[in-house]
């Protein structure tokens, strides 16, 4: 296992996270997993084993029972605190009332408390946002964030499924204020699905944030169950369709990685997440399991090393379109590259 910065700090993540929304099953999340303490257990042990220090949840996965069962394995294996990367979110309903939701001061100071007792935990790595809520003022959910870090409950804060023009505000309004700014993005990134390379990636790149990939195998599509010409009756894409996708597209890319995967004797899977760890912007990627062989399967992606021919042939088949004004400042930038003499 090899370990990355994140983003503009020395905290040093593991280049794969162990995801937790399969942990429990309740409610939504019961179509994406439904595991029982004790294969959780299992999954975190290897996980562990394997070199994984990073485990990523949210308070809002199966209604708070992931975030409860992640803690309660931590205790059953008896694995030490300070080397472990918690990490949870707020953002989402967890009531019936009309302030049970969003990055509110109320809402986000209630929230932590919550968090940190179902972990189990008297601190939390990395607290992420995990959407935009567009009726509060970021001033509001940065200050009540930033009141987390002064206090120690927080080390350091993210976000999820923002815009680029979100997070460059969110920085702007931290540097004003002297706030703690964020250091990652979770956000949904696979070779069948490129968008966020248009905007968001630059801006990763140029402000030195972090990136924490998720749902790398498009919600299962990229598994290797799912071709031009068959599918599975059953799986997490028939009992929940997310995220959108490009049916036409995701099988091209699916046949350009089988002709890379067949003769190396390799899972489709494993070539999706083996060409996102040659991408420079992520971090690391959130992997998901409902079996040990899936696990398995995915820890092997980090010794699979693709060749440039390889990565060309990926590339040709998942790039995206063209959409201004991105083909403009290409164009206009050909003369502005640096050229070693």
């Amino acid at each position: 296992m090899r370990y990355n910065l994140l983003g503009n700090t020395g905290l040093k993540v593991s280049e794969l996270c162990l995801g937790t929304m399969t942990f429990g099953g309740k409610g939504l999340y019961s179509a994406i997993g439904t595991l029982p303490q004790d294969e959780v257990d299992a999954l975190v042990r290897r996980s562990v084993e394997a070199g994984i220090n990073f485990i990523d949840t949210a308070n809002v996965y199966s209604e708070g029972l992931s975030e409860q069962m992640t803690g309660t394995a931590l205790r059953n294996l008896g694995l030490r605190r300070d080397d472990l990367i918690i990490a949870t979110k707020v953002r989402g309903r967890v009531g019936e009332g009309p302030n049970h939701l969003g990055l509110t001061r109320k809402h986000i100071l209630q929230q932590v408390e919550e968090s940190l007792r179902r972990l189990q935990i008297d601190y939390i790595d990395l607290y992420q946002i995990h959407g935009y809520d567009t009726l509060t003022p970021l001033e509001e959910t940065l200050a009540a964030l930033d009141t987390l870090v002064t206090s120690g409950k927080v080390r350091y804060i993210g976000c999820s499924n923002l815009s680029a023009w979100h997070i460059m505000k969110s920085l702007s309004v931290s540097e004003r204020h002297d706030y703690a700014k964020f250091i990652s993005l979770q956000a949904y990134y696979t070779i069948a699905a490129r968008d966020i390379e248009r905007e968001i990636v630059p801006l990763l790149l140029d402000q030195k944030i972090g990136l924490m990939v998720w749902s790398p195998l498009a919600g299962g599509l990229l598994s290797g169950k799912y071709t031009r010409n068959s599918a599975p009756e059953e799986g997490r894409r028939v009992n929940f369709d997310f995220p959108p996708v490009d049916r036409e597209k995701v099988y091209n890319v699916v046949d350009a990685m089988q002709e890379i995967a067949k003769p190396r004797n390799v899972s489709v899977a494993r070539i999706a997440l083996a060409w996102l760890l040659h991408q420079p912007v992520v971090s690391t990627i959130v992997i998901g399991a409902k079996r040990p062989q899936q696990l398995e399967d995915n820890l092997a992606a980090i010794d699979l090393k693709l060749d440039p021919s390889e990565l060309e042939k990926l590339d040709t088949a998942s790039k995206l379109a063209p959409e201004y004004p991105g083909w403009m400042l290409e164009y206009q930038g050909k003369d502005r590259k640096w050229e070693r003499s």
